[in-house]
């Protein structure tokens, strides 16, 4: 599962369907979200490389907050598909990207991928705990403030989108969008299928 991956298998996984996910059962500690009145700004991105290289980047720490979701939600009522909650989230996307110029369909289609890649996880780490109990975590994060933590991810991966029409459009987006995104998979040592899956429409190209 942590193995590094050659370009040539990660381009495979990067644009086909993800399968199941085992993530890290630790939870961690969620920093304080800023203040929610956030001025929205496209960020101007010096390269084709360095923007997608940033969207792999914040991809990895969006899904790097499904631990924390599934810990959140583990031994409670709170299912993982969340039907209401994911609705507010693609609402507030679209807006956001209104706001910046950028096309709100593109970026629902981006985070939809989001979402379904951080269900991943939190499936991967209930199948889990649930056949070994002595795995499952002992303290359970506050939801809300993992949420606080999970928009202002939002807000910077609207913009990084909203910043490189050009690089997510190009015919090099795949094999850039591949590179970046095998370099963050091992810094962060996510899982390969469910990084893939967030990443599926972020090239304006792929099927």
């Amino acid at each position: 599962m942590r193995r590094t991956l050659t370009a040539a298998a990660a381009a495979t996984l990067l644009f086909t369907a993800a399968g199941t996910a085992a993530a890290a059962p630790a939870a961690r500690h969620v920093p304080p979200a800023p203040s929610p009145a956030v001025t929205l700004h496209a960020p101007s991105v010096a390269s084709h490389h360095g923007g997608l290289r940033s969207l792999a980047a914040l991809s990895a720490e969006r899904l790097a907050t499904g631990d924390l979701v599934a810990a959140a939600k583990w031994g409670t009522d709170s299912p993982i598909d969340d039907p209401a909650r994911e609705q507010q989230v693609l609402d507030a996307v679209a807006e956001q990207a209104r706001q910046l110029g950028a096309d709100p369909g593109a970026t629902v289609r981006v985070f939809r991928d989001q979402i379904e890649a951080n269900k991943i996880v939190q499936r991967g780490l209930h199948r889990l705990w649930a056949a070994d109990p002595t795995k499952a975590p002992t303290e359970r994060p506050d939801l809300n403030e993992v949420r606080k933590e999970i928009n202002r991810i939002n807000t910077a991966l609207v913009q990084a989108l909203a910043a490189t029409p050009q690089a997510r459009s190009a015919p090099s987006c795949h094999p850039r969008l591949t590179a970046a995104a095998v370099r963050v998979r091992h810094e962060h040592h996510l899982d390969t299928l469910a990084l893939a899956r967030s990443l599926r429409s972020v090239c304006a190209t792929a099927d």
